[in-house]
């Protein structure tokens, strides 16, 4: 698309608005004084991430401190497609008055912005076939335009698709009748990997750059990074983030299994610094996430942010935020794109947040960080066949914006009863340091967990003041290992690889949000298993890259119809390598009651002076108001989407389980408004205006461990 550049307004413009000869002055003052960077078109919410620095930041300032406690609900469009666990992860975008965003089923639509009307609707599926299926989440689309050629290109699956941005109509001249297979091209010999384009592209140009979710488990597809062509579908370019032989980065594997190793997959979004033609792309973990014997060595690209040229991909630098990771430290979300000044010195700089809480920064051109980060020793695996690295590399600035470590001091304590119930989980696990290893015998304590620290809704700067806010979850996690003792026959063993991750291997899964497995033959037959299996469901991505016959002996197995010829030898079976040892599932330190077991709070909002990597103010987000009902503080509670902040002097952001959306004043973190949404928002809002009218909308998809929504809720002033 045009990405048009316009002067950043200062808090003075602001003021001065209403003198137009003083407005004259400092706009054409601003324009020739500032660089093309600082001219980004901070009205426009166009990209993932909103502006094209993908800040979450808007300029717009109709709503302010002084009347958002005014803020109504202006319109609600339901999808009225929600279904068991599904949810609604998607920022919207807005161009030229249209809002474009998905529903819980990966349908795709435009809205009138001012008034929630639907313009059109697209089902994927209609042209992919598979009625009713699921493709797991998504969490917005992309926009390109050309002359008269407008169109908006997003992920279903393992699909890359492209409709006309007019009328929802597929661009049949785009890939194969207006969709790509991401399952190609992948420079391997193999193509039934699962992957889903949950996070929309980035444009650059005539090209659409992006990444994909991938398995966990060693089955999982290399996590190249690749460029297409906007109007023909066609593959320009790949990064291979698992280097092949000669590339850099080779040394860092084990030359013996390298080929076969998989992940280290942009599965988070991207940003793109259009001046300069750099597109900064954060990965995540190579596999298996919590054994890496078959993975010696640092493992890049995995767990970096990388900057690539946007035209070729060819790499420019790159940093390496977890050496061979062993506890699912994904980069979580796109970075932002910020200007900060530090020892009177204007930097234009990329800010990339984590899960394990720390912010590490960097000039954009070149990857120098602007402050220290250091290598560090960390306590060591002692896993039979691990090699875990001796150093991690930790950043002296910024300031963490979550507490680094588990200790005693931080078991819950609100009720005897609750710390007695909590003690008891832990009598046998490790616990107190911030990189201890998975264990061998004992459960060790991952703090922050699997879900940050920082997740995917990212991070918002604001440009006037160079401050970065972002939110937090608080929550201890728990990792036990058991060691892979060829179990008993082979549906067991492919429940173990494509399933036991989330469900966990004793089948319980990970409540509230990821159901347990046991006793399934009372709920389903052979026939609809093996359809959920294959079509998904909710979060659930769609398994068809599993085979017929591996998916009846996975159902064989969940539903206790294992028959003696099941039980064969699992060497016939084996066509990947399998870990010396598997984790147990996914699994949070909860009480009996559901409550984590640490003090609270639970969610945190942090505000980061980025001038000086020191906090500005930190709040509690969220509430449970069962708690608050015993006279308990508000704890805060889990939070999943992100900020957005306004030159109105306001922070919006909704992310928690309460179902609410608040209004923070962004100078002291204090709540101004709040509203209560249908259904939980666990998405990252978006802010713009049409016909003179500022707006803020929230998808309410829930979902996770809440209740399933199915609505976009849009909220502005009063006429």
């Amino acid at each position: 698309m045009n990405h048009s550049r316009k002067p950043r307004y200062s808090s003075l413009l602001s003021t001065l608005m209403r003198h137009k000869l003083a407005a004259i002055f400092l706009l054409t003052w601003c324009f020739s004084c500032q660089t093309a960077e600082e001219q980004t078109d901070y009205t426009n919410w166009a990209h993932y991430g909103g502006p094209a620095d993908a800040s979450r930041y808007s300029s717009l300032a109709q709503i302010t401190k002084e009347n958002v406690s005014q803020l109504e609900v202006a319109w609600v469009y339901h999808t009225e497609d929600a279904g068991e666990r599904s949810q609604i992860q998607c920022q919207p975008i807005v161009i030229n008055g249209i809002l474009y965003g998905t529903t819980p089923k990966l349908n795709v639509f435009a809205l009138d912005a001012a008034t929630g009307r639907e313009i059109w609707r697209f089902d994927p599926f209609t042209v992919l076939g598979g009625e009713n299926s699921w493709a797991g989440t998504n969490r917005g689309v992309s926009y390109w335009e050309k002359g008269d050629d407008k169109r908006i290109l997003f992920g279903a699956g393992n699909w890359l698709m492209a409709v006309d941005a007019l009328t929802g109509m597929p661009k049949l001249d785009f890939g194969d009748e207006g969709k790509v297979d991401l399952r190609k091209g992948l420079d391997t010999e193999r193509e039934d990997f699962l992957i889903v384009a949950n996070a929309p592209g980035v444009i650059y140009g005539d090209l659409i750059i992006l990444g994909m979710r991938l398995s966990e488990g060693l089955d999982a597809a290399p996590g190249h990074i690749r460029a297409y062509d906007v109007q023909t579908g066609k593959q320009e370019w790949i990064f291979h983030t698992i280097p092949h032989q000669g590339e850099f980065g080779h040394e860092s594997w084990d030359p013996d299994y390298i080929s076969q190793i998989g992940g280290a997959n942009n599965w988070a979004g991207m940003s793109v610094d259009y001046q300069r033609g750099i597109v900064f792309v954060p990965t995540g973990s190579a596999t298996y996430d919590f054994w890496g014997g078959f993975r010696k060595g640092d493992n890049l690209f995995s767990n970096s942010l990388i900057a690539l040229d946007a035209s070729t991909g060819k790499r420019l630098w790159h940093f390496q935020g977890v050496h061979h990771d062993i506890w699912d430290r994904d980069f979580p979300a796109n970075p932002n794109l910020i200007r900060i000044q530090k020892d009177g010195k204007w930097i234009d700089a990329v800010a990339q947040i984590s899960k394990q809480g720390y912010t590490y920064v960097f000039e954009r051109e070149n990857g120098k960080p602007v402050w220290p980060i250091s290598e560090q020793p960390v306590t060591q695996s002692i896993l039979p066949g691990e090699f875990s690295s001796p150093t991690q590399p930790i950043p002296q600035l910024p300031k963490p914006f979550m507490k680094m470590v588990f200790e005693e001091k931080d078991i819950l304590s609100l009720r005897p009863e609750w710390e007695q119930d909590i003690r008891a989980q832990l009598s046998n696990t490790l616990y107190g340091d911030t990189w201890l290893p998975p264990h061998p015998e004992k459960p060790i304590v991952l703090f922050p967990g699997m879900d940050g620290g920082a997740e995917w809704g990212g991070a918002a700067f604001d440009p006037e003041t160079q401050t970065l806010y972002v939110n937090a979850n608080q929550i201890p996690w728990i990792i036990e290992m058991t060691p892979n003792s060829g179990f008993e026959n082979v549906g067991k063993n492919l429940y173990t690889t494509y399933c036991g991750n989330c469900h966990g291997l004793d089948l319980k899964g990970n409540l509230p949000s990821i159901p347990g497995l046991v006793d399934l033959k009372n709920k389903y037959s052979t026939d609809s298993l093996s359809k959920l299996i294959q079509k998904g469901r909710g979060a659930m991505p769609a398994f068809q890259h599993i085979s017929a016959e591996n998916r009846k002996l996975i159902v064989d197995f969940l539903l206790g119809q294992e028959t003696q010829s099941d039980k064969k030898e699992l060497e016939s079976q084996k066509a990947n390598l399998e870990p010396q040892y598997y984790m147990k599932g996914y699994k949070k330190l909860l009480t009996k009651e559901g409550l984590y077991g640490s003090n609270p709070p639970w969610g945190l909002l942090t505000a980061i002076d980025m001038n000086s990597g020191q906090h500005k103010w930190q709040v509690t987000l969220g509430e449970i108001d069962s708690l608050s009902a015993l006279g308990f503080a508000p704890t805060g509670t889990e939070n999943y989407g992100g900020p957005v902040v306004t030159a109105g002097g306001l922070l919006f952001i909704a992310a928690t389980k309460d179902e609410k959306i608040r209004a923070f004043d962004k100078e002291n973190g204090k709540v101004l408004w709040e509203a209560k949404l249908p259904a939980s928002g666990h998405a990252t809002p978006a802010i713009y205006e049409k016909n003179g009218k500022q707006f803020l909308v929230i998808a309410c998809g829930g979902g996770k461990g809440t209740k399933s929504g199915d609505a976009y809720v849009a909220f502005a002033l009063p006429d």
